[in-house]
């Protein structure tokens, strides 16, 4: 194998990184320019909480329980 710069070839090794880095630069001011961002909707949160619910949801998921015949271990190891 030849060594690329004592043949010459080092000039078109340099080229191509130019070239892929002017390529790169190109695509990144194209989108910078085509990128659309001014209009931005804030989101809103509900932060009542209803504790009627939450007493309501608990009774019945302790209720609607299906018994099983396997009995589960009240510490998960």
């Amino acid at each position: 194998m030849n060594n690329p710069f004592e043949s010459g070839h080092i000039k078109n090794y340099i080229l191509l990184y130019a070239s892929v880095v002017v390529i790169m630069i190109l695509f990144f001011i194209a989108a910078t320019l085509f990128r659309d961002n001014s209009s931005v909707k804030t989101k809103v949160f509900k932060t009542e909480t209803k504790e009627a619910q939450k007493t309501d949801k608990i009774e019945r998921g302790e209720a609607s329980r299906p018994k099983s015949k396997f009995k589960l271990l009240d510490k998960a190891y």
